[in-house]
């Protein structure tokens, strides 16, 4: 923690996680801890909006049914005209109950990228893991896709 002399002067620099709000208005909130009597908390507000990357459907895997039966979710992933990116490579966090594959469709108007995955779980049960998407764009080098798996 960082202090500022009484009457001098400072910069506070504040970092927002927007991962999840492309497309989106972002608003936090953040206290600021002083040693004036007077004011011993001041409050500051961050808000904007937060540029897309990429377009995303579903945003979110559901992989929910009977273990015996084949349980597939396809994604697309649009790249916007802004960030361009290729994709580099795909990997699961833990890819113990999922199966991932990408295939990468040419327009002449954009690329567009389908991600299969599929579940491999074969009892019962929950599970939570992550799809990686790696590119070649420096901002934005890892998309993270959420996989939660439900197996009756």
């Amino acid at each position: 923690m960082k202090q500022i002399p009484a009457g001098g002067e400072g910069k506070i620099t504040i970092r927002v996680d927007t991962a999840g709000y492309g497309g989106q208005p972002i608003k936090k909130n953040i206290v600021v801890h002083t040693n004036d009597a007077d004011h011993p908390k001041l409050y500051l507000t961050v808000f904007g909006f937060v540029e897309k990357f990429a377009s995303i459907k579903p945003e979110r895997i559901f992989l929910n049914g009977y273990a015996n039966i084949d349980l597939a979710i396809t994604v697309t992933i649009i790249p916007e005209k802004k960030y361009p990116f290729n994709v580099l490579g795909t990997s699961a966090v833990n890819g113990d109950n999922i199966s991932i594959k990408l295939d990468k469709k040419n327009d002449q108007k954009f690329t567009e990228y389908v991600l299969t995955v599929k579940n491999t779980a074969k009892v019962k049960g929950k599970y939570f893991d992550s799809v990686i998407i790696k590119t070649d764009n420096k901002i934005h080098p890892d998309i993270r896709i959420p996989v939660l798996g439900n197996i009756l």
